[in-house]
């Protein structure tokens, strides 16, 4: 082997090396994929017991920052809290007041992905 096969070894591991990294981060749905900066989760609790709650069963998810998204559009909306988990697609929302499923729906369609099937 000459000096610049050597050198172009060198330069295609100090390529790969991250870019597979990042690949297996991304697989494992911990990246921050889908398009911009990581999201930050809103902290929200509410007082008393929920009146109801439903698990949303979504499509599209594939990372953390996705499940971020979806759990923030829910959990803006007025007497709802809402949990995700990524690995079920699913979001348990806790409802405090009375929320329709169509806003439940409307909120999770907004962050970009599509509600599979809502069980109440």
């Amino acid at each position: 082997m000459n000096t610049t096969n050597i050198i172009i070894v060198l330069i295609l591991i100090a390529i790969l090396i991250p870019a597979v990294k990042s690949s297996i981060t991304h697989m494992k749905g911990e990246g921050e994929c889908c398009g911009g900066p990581a999201e930050r989760p809103i902290k929200k609790k509410l007082k008393g017991s929920p009146i109801s709650t439903m698990m949303v069963h979504i499509d599209g998810m594939s990372c953390d920052n996705c499940r971020i998204r979806v759990e923030n559009r829910l959990n803006e909306l007025d007497g709802v809290s809402a949990k995700v988990n990524l690995k079920k697609k699913e979001a348990k929302v806790s409802l405090y007041r009375s929320v329709d499923e169509q806003t439940i729906r409307n909120a999770v369609e907004k962050a970009g992905y599509t509600v599979a099937s809502v069980e109440a």
